[in-house]
């Protein structure tokens, strides 16, 4: 039995890389169905157990070693329930932008939720900042203090400027990460610059809604060199949760599980009790309201007796 690396997923074809060699696998019929509730059982980072066909061009995965970690959302595909993004990762990058396209406070933390649910380090990449004006300015300041507050580092690049690049090149340095984002917000346009070799296609961007159009339609790891490897993924619009229990969100939000110490009642869900040190940090400014408006419609999601 070979064992290889997933670099690549295409719907039925699995891209393996097994040292210098490059193999092409389809996945072994009962794996496909042996109660895996994904759209995509095999995912870019899994190690993976495969035999070669008969002329040694094609394989078939027999098993998928078990996993440090995974970063995954709820599926678009309602006859499914998740899907996985990637695997094995050692860091991921949210990257995120302040305008042409907006991303949302409460996309950025339902991703670092995931993240920290599954041990994932998560920076936050703020790029475009080419395009910054007085408010864009105050705006980032503004965000970047939130996340800080909550104990994430905040990058500001611009990919186009080639501002803060080799920062981003130091972090990646030794690790398999991920980058993970809106369309548009320039994740494959970072891979072409952070290694010249690599040409993914980019999108124009849409006129109307000022969003970026898809490019990456699977995920796909490249070797950048200095044993860095980088996962890009498609851009996704929204960042559904699954596998969560309402009572266990709070634990990942770091900065509302600090505050949560404090509460009155040890199972405070922070939504109705009196005594609440998370309700009052936020009422006195001492906690982002957008951190808790994220996670009051998170935790909402998951249990609809508390929706007001």
């Amino acid at each position: 039995m070979n064992k290889g690396l997933v670099i690549k997923t295409t719907g039925s074809w699995h891209t393996i890389k097994d040292k210098n060699k490059v193999i092409l696998c389809k996945l072994k019929g009962k794996l496909r169905t042996a109660g895996i509730r994904t759209t995509n059982p095999v995912a870019v980072g899994d190690i993976v157990n495969y035999e070669l066909s008969g002329d040694n061009q094609t394989g078939l995965i027999r098993t998928i070693q078990p996993r440090k970690n995974y970063i995954i959302r709820k599926a678009t595909n309602l006859s499914k329930e998740s899907h996985l993004l990637a695997a094995n990762v050692d860091l991921a990058l949210l990257m995120i932008t302040l305008a042409f396209p907006e991303t949302t406070t409460e996309f950025i933390d339902r991703f670092l939720v995931t993240a920290e649910a599954y041990h994932i380090p998560t920076i936050l990449v703020i790029n475009k900042i080419e395009l910054y004006n007085e408010i864009l300015i105050e705006r980032s300041k503004q965000l970047i203090s939130i996340y800080n507050q909550a104990g994430y580092r905040c990058i500001e690049i611009s990919v186009k400027k080639k501002i803060g690049i080799p920062t981003i090149q130091k972090l990646l340095e030794n690790k398999i990460t991920v980058i993970a984002g809106n369309s548009g917000v320039g994740k494959s346009s970072l891979i072409n610059v952070l290694d010249k070799n690599i040409n993914i296609k980019i999108g124009s961007m849409s006129d109307y809604h000022k969003s970026g159009k898809h490019t990456t339609t699977y995920p796909e790891m490249f070797d950048i060199g200095n044993e860095s490897y980088i996962i890009d993924t498609p851009g996704i619009k929204g960042f559904g949760l699954i596998d969560f229990n309402e009572m266990e969100i709070g634990y990942f939000f770091p900065d509302i599980f600090k505050l949560s110490k404090e509460c009155h009642f040890y199972n405070c869900t922070h939504i109705h009790e009196p005594g609440c040190a998370v309700k009052y940090a936020v009422e006195n400014n001492l906690l982002s309201e957008s951190r808790y408006k994220s996670y009051y419609n998170i935790f909402s999601d998951k249990n609809e007796k508390y929706r007001t």
